[in-house]
């Protein structure tokens, strides 16, 4: 998520930021070029912006579409770790 593109007012700046992301991403073996990156703003969805809650949205889809839900083993024992006693 691209946070506080409301604060710029240059497009191509946003692009280059994105462009940026995406190429980092690519230099650590993360697949840059087929990441999600949504542009929004976090304080416009808190002031309940119509555009900045859909851009909320659309960043929790994405994230439900890119990361997969763990498979758990619900038929074993229950397992809790005890730290500091």
């Amino acid at each position: 998520f691209m946070n506080k593109v409301d604060l710029v007012d240059d497009e191509e700046m946003l692009e280059l930021v994105e462009m940026e992301v995406r190429e980092l991403l690519d230099a650590y073996e993360f697949g840059g070029d087929d990441a999600s990156v949504i542009a929004g703003s976090a304080l416009k969805a808190l002031e309940d912006d119509s555009t900045a809650k859909q851009q909320i949205r659309d960043l929790m889809a994405a994230v439900d579409a890119d990361i997969p839900e763990p498979v758990r083993d619900v038929d074993k024992p229950f397992l809790m770790p005890i730290e500091d006693v």
